[in-house]
C-alpha cells in the first residue's frame, strides 16, 4: 500500500484547498467516473472508489487534519503493512526508568483508536454499518428497454426479526453488560519484550468487542436480530436502458447493522432480441424489403418504428441498401433529453417463380433500356475498357 495515491491528487486539488473546493471537485469526479455512466469501462469503478475514499477523508475536518500531518498512516491503520511490527514493544507500551508508557494510548489520541498500523485494525462492532447489496438478473423485452417499464420482483433479503424486534434477545429479556470487559468491548493484556513489559488491548472474546452479551437469545433468529424473508419489490426500469447495464436501487438491499442503512439492489439488465429492430447506441436499425417496381418507380410505404408504423416516401430509382434516416424515432437517451434516430435500410427483393408471360414482359422491358437507365453499369464497363 506504500504507493497509494495522494488524496488531493485524486481529486485534482492542491493541499490547503477549501471545503467548497473539495466538495465541487468530488462532485465532478464522482460524475465523471460513476459506474452507471461508464458501463463498459472497468477502470471507472476503481477510480470512483478512489474518489469516494479521498472525499471521505478530506471532507472530514478531523480525518483531514490527521492526513495532512501523517499522510495515509494517519487515517488508515493498515497502511505500510503494520509499521514496525518486528518490535513488539511498539504494539502497546514499555517500561523505562520505572516509567510505564502505554504507546497504545498515545496512538489512540493521535489516530482516534487503533494504533495507526501498530495494532489490530479490527472494525468497531458497534459502529453503524450499511447492509449488504443484493444482486439479481432482470430480463426485459426490447420495447420495455426502449420505453421503460415497472417490474415486480421477489428477492430473499435480511429483515428485522419480528419475534425480538431486531434486538436478538428472547422476548421479555435484554442484552447485558459484558462482565469480562465491563462494557468497553476491549481487554488489556501484558507481555514481556526486549524493551520490558508491553501493554496492549484487543477485542474482548467473550462479547466479540460489543461490550454486551445476550444471555437468552431469541429462538427465531438465534440471537442475530435478523432473518431471511421473501420480499416483493417494484423496480422502475428507465427508458433507454441497454443490455448489460446495472440498475442500482438504493435502500432495497439487506438491513444494516447497529442502525446502519440498507444496502442497494443491483439489477443487471438483460434485453431480449427483437425480430425487427436492432439497437446501436440510442439509434434503431431495421430493414424494409422493396419490390422491383417500388424501387424503380418510387412509392409511399409504411415502415415500423418503436412508436408504431409511419409513412416513408421512396424516391424513384432507389438503389439496394439505401438508408433512410427518421430523426427522433430512435430510443430515449438514458436520463437525458432527446432521442436517437431510426435507420431504415431498403433491400430490393428479386421476384421468384415467374410465369412465362411475366418472363417475356421482363425481357421486353430489359430490351427497352439504354445505358442512360444504368449509370453504375455504364461507368463499370467504361472503366473495364480502359483497363484492358
Amino acid at each position: 500500500m506504500a504507493d497509494k495515491k495522494d488524496y488531493y491528487e485524486t481529486l485534482g486539488l492542491k493541499k490547503g484547498a477549501s471545503d467548497d473546493e473539495i466538495k465541487k471537485a468530488f462532485r465532478e469526479k464522482a460524475k465523471q467516473f460513476h459506474p452507471d455512466l461508464n458501463p463498459d469501462n472497468p477502470d471507472a469503478e476503481l477510480k470512483f472508489k478512489e474518489v469516494n475514499e479521498a472525499n471521505e477523508v478530506l471532507s472530514n475536518p478531523e480525518k483531514r487534519q490527521k492526513y495532512d500531518s501523517f499522510g495515509h498512516a494517519g487515517v488508515d491503520p493498515s497502511y505500510g503493512g503494520g509499521g514496525y511490527g518486528g518490535f513488539s514493544g511498539f504494539g502497546g507500551g514499555f517500561e523505562s526508568g520505572g516509567i510505564n508508557i502505554d504507546l497504545g494510548d498515545i496512538f489512540d489520541n493521535l489516530f482516534g483508536g487503533g494504533s495507526g498500523g501498530f495494532r489490530s485494525n479490527a472494525a468497531n462492532p458497534n459502529v453503524p454499518r450499511q447492509g449488504a447489496d443484493i444482486s439479481i438478473n432482470l430480463d426485459i423485452g426490447f420495447m420495455e428497454a426502449c420505453k421503460g417499464v415497472s417490474h415486480e420482483i421477489e428477492v430473499n433479503r435480511q429483515e428485522p426479526c419480528d419475534t425480538c424486534s431486531g434486538s436478538g434477545a428472547k422476548p421479555g429479556t435484554s442484552s447485558k453488560t459484558c462482565g469480562e470487559c465491563s462494557g468497553t468491548g476491549r481487554v488489556r493484556f501484558q507481555q514481556r519484550t526486549l524493551f520490558g513489559i508491553s501493554q496492549s488491548t484487543r477485542a474482548c472474546s467473550h462479547c466479540a468487542g460489543k461490550g454486551k452479551v445476550i444471555e437468552s437469545p431469541c429462538v427465531s433468529c438465534s440471537g442475530q436480530g435478523k432473518v431471511n424473508k421473501k420480499k416483493k419489490i417494484t423496480v422502475g426500469v428507465p427508458a433507454g436502458i441497454d443490455n448489460g447495464q446495472i440498475l442500482c436501487v438504493r435502500g432495497e438491499g439487506h438491513i444494516g447493522v447497529n442502525g446502519g442503512g440498507r444496502g442497494a439492489l443491483n439489477a443487471r439488465i438483460s434485453v431480449r432480441r427483437d425480430p425487427i429492430f436492432k439497437r446501436e447506441g440510442f439509434d434503431v436499425h431495421c430493414e424494409v424489403p422493396l419490390t422491383y417496381s417500388q424501387a424503380a418507380l418510387g412509392a409511399e410505404i409504411e415502415v415500423p418504428t418503436i412508436d408504431g408504423a409511419v409513412k416513408l416516401t421512396i424516391p424513384e430509382g432507389t438503389q439496394p441498401d439505401t438508408v433512410f434516416r427518421l430523426r427522433g424515432k430512435g430510443i430515449q437517451r438514458l436520463r437525458r433529453e432527446g432521442r436517437g434516430d431510426e435507420m431504415v435500410k431498403a433491400t430490393i427483393e428479386i421476384p421468384k417463380n415467374l410465369t412465362k408471360q411475366q418472363k417475356e414482359l421482363l425481357r421486353q422491358l430489359d430490351n427497352s433500356f439504354t445505358t442512360k437507365n444504368f449509370a453504375k453499369r455504364e461507368s463499370f464497363f467504361e472503366r473495364l475498357k480502359k483497363k484492358f
